[in-house]
């Protein structure tokens, strides 16, 4: 029987990039256009795969629109030497904001930088032997892995299977080098993009983002089960066994479209620490050809698994491998979050871990952070490690210099010991406006305050060494991963928000929506009302996320 029905419609991206698989646009004679004041709608998407996102400056739209660069790096792991951290503070100064601000996926993204100093910026960044290819677009992003050298024998082990690994899941196009990088002269004209095909991607690359991280349990630094794809680690006597493979995990969504919703990876199975290359390629390959190629807002692989059923995930990866995964060990989380202050690490020496709010590395009166680190940094030279709660630590400091770091710092108005309540240290926001221009509501502007009247609250309640686990987004996407956390805002419109309530300390289950497009007074009443419950009438031991999933009626 012939079908008559009409084919799905592809989205927009979807012919972009096939028309152009090297992913180079009209972006180099744009750059070349002196007169060109920005990047056009189809070079807006080819950016991203650049690492480059244009934005404008939301705060002065009724004087019009004012255009900039969002550059962001591909750290995996988050791990940098203390050369590649100066050249970034350097290039910050230079031509973006005089802002570093650190991403909840361990990289850097730098704000502010106009189209004329794009190359210069770019070139620069790559001369430091920092790349942005593939932090943003619709292909494997920056890999992440557990940064904290005191948990386990295995994390610099760890951290270089990330490092291989991201190599292997990198786009091959060689337009990034022909347009960035001088001396590299390649035919990048109609001919080319119709010849090339990518290794692993093929002509379209994957219908959205892919998200990889590694966890070693105990500590959930990374939120493992927010990522398409993801690895934990089994060993035994700091020898490492293997991993537990998870998929389909991914927090974005749009607000009244059921088609869309946050959702936590399946655990699918183990295998061992050789396949690890083979499995990633293998799940990366059943997003690209099962992952909805028409709807972008339902084009990620957890809905791929939401609505095939992990057993039939688990089935045809073990058919792309021709390897069977084996039965899941057993592991345990016991919290999510940093690891802050001085720690030992397993190598006898020791490592700083910083609060930075929000992940916004800068200098403001009494408080100069940016100056702060760039001297410790240029003086001491010690491997720098980015978090994904949006933390910093400085790594593989000798005994004798910890006094020398604390005097440093200090003379910055920095001190070691992170002298912010617990739940400001727990709580982390996205950029959101002026910036981003998916942005409903504010958030990095606007978390610090509104967290400085639930520490009032706490402490009027004789709560205030509990630690609340609080995150903010100015839109659904969920950039800060408010889904998993215990008090949970996601920004509807300007100044109201959507409450909610319940995650757990591990990160292993996701909040449920309490209140709809609440302002800030509501949000504070609310709270107020739920914390002196949460007071009188907690079990022993038990977190506000635990209490709240327990006692709250939600939507």
């Amino acid at each position: 029987m012939i079908s008559t029905e009409a084919p799905l419609k592809l989205t927009r991206n979807e012919g972009l990039k096939e028309t152009k698989p090297l992913l180079d646009g009209t972006i180099a004679q744009t750059l070349a256009d002196e007169s060109a004041e920005k990047f056009s709608e189809d070079d807006y998407e080819f950016l991203k795969f650049h690492g480059i996102y244009q934005q404008d400056d939301r705060d002065k739209r009724k004087q019009g629109k004012y255009y900039m660069l969002m550059v962001r790096t591909k750290f995996p792991g988050g791990a940098l030497s203390a050369a590649q951290y100066m050249a970034c503070d350097q290039l910050a100064t230079q031509y973006a904001n005089n802002t570093l601000r650190i991403t909840t996926r361990q990289d850097f993204q730098f704000h502010g930088i106009i189209k004329s100093n794009l190359r210069q910026t770019m070139k620069s960044l790559n001369e430091a032997l920092v790349t942005t290819i593939a932090a943003c677009g619709d292909v494997e992003r920056n890999v992440m892995a557990p940064p904290t050298p005191a948990t386990s024998p295995l994390v610099d082990h760890v951290l270089q299977e990330a490092r291989r690994l991201s190599d292997a899941l990198a786009p091959k196009t060689p337009a990034y080098a022909s347009i960035w990088l001088d001396g590299q002269e390649i035919d990048l004209g109609p001919e080319a993009n119709a010849n090339f095909v990518d290794p692993l991607y093929g002509k379209t690359y994957l219908p959205r983002k892919f998200k990889t991280a590694f966890a070693i349990p105990p500590l959930n630094d990374v939120d493992i089960f927010t990522n398409d794809l993801g690895f934990i680690v089994i060993a035994e006597n700091g020898k490492l066994l293997g991993y537990n493979l998870v998929a389909g995990g991914g927090l974005g969504m749009s607000h009244g479209n059921a088609q869309t919703f946050p959702r936590l990876a399946d655990v699918v199975g183990f295998l061992n620490p050789e396949k690890l290359e083979v499995f990633a390629k293998a799940v990366l390959s059943v997003h690209r050809d099962f992952g909805d190629r028409t709807n972008r807002k339902h084009a990620r692989l957890k809905y791929v698994l939401a609505e095939r059923g992990v057993d039939w995930f688990r089935a045809e990866v073990e058919q792309r491998t021709g390897i069977k995964f084996g039965p899941a060990r057993p592991f345990e989380f016991t919290r999510q979050g940093d690891l802050l202050g001085w720690r030992q690490q397993t190598n006898g020496n020791f490592f700083l871990g910083l609060f930075v709010e929000n992940g916004r590395i800068r200098d403001v009166e009494g408080y100069q952070l940016k100056t702060g680190l760039r001297r410790v940094i240029e003086r001491f030279q010690p491997e720098v490690r980015l978090t994904a709660s949006q933390n910093i630590l400085l790594v593989n400091i000798r005994p004798e210099q910890r006094a020398d770091i604390k005097q440093l710092l200090s003379e910055h108005g920095v001190s070691v010991h992170n002298t912010f309540s617990r739940t400001r240290l727990a709580s982390m926001a996205c950029p959101a406006l002026p910036t981003c221009g998916l942005a409903l509501a504010e958030s990095e502007r606007t978390l610090p305050e509104l967290l400085t009247r639930v520490e009032g609250l706490l402490t009027e309640l004789g709560l205030e060494e509990e630690e609340l686990i609080v995150r903010m987004t100015g839109c659904p996407n969920g950039c800060a991963r408010p889904y998993v956390a215990e008090i949970g805002l996601v920004g509807t419109a300007y100044g109201r928000y959507n409450l909610h309530l319940g995650g757990d300390r591990q990160g292993e289950r996701l909040n449920k929506l309490y209140r709809e497009n609440l302002d800030e007074r509501a949000i504070l009443a609310e709270l107020e009302g739920w914390l002196s419950r949460f007071k009188s009438e907690r079990k022993a031991g038990e977190g506000f996320g635990d209490f709240a999933m327990r006692e709250v009626k939600f939507i």
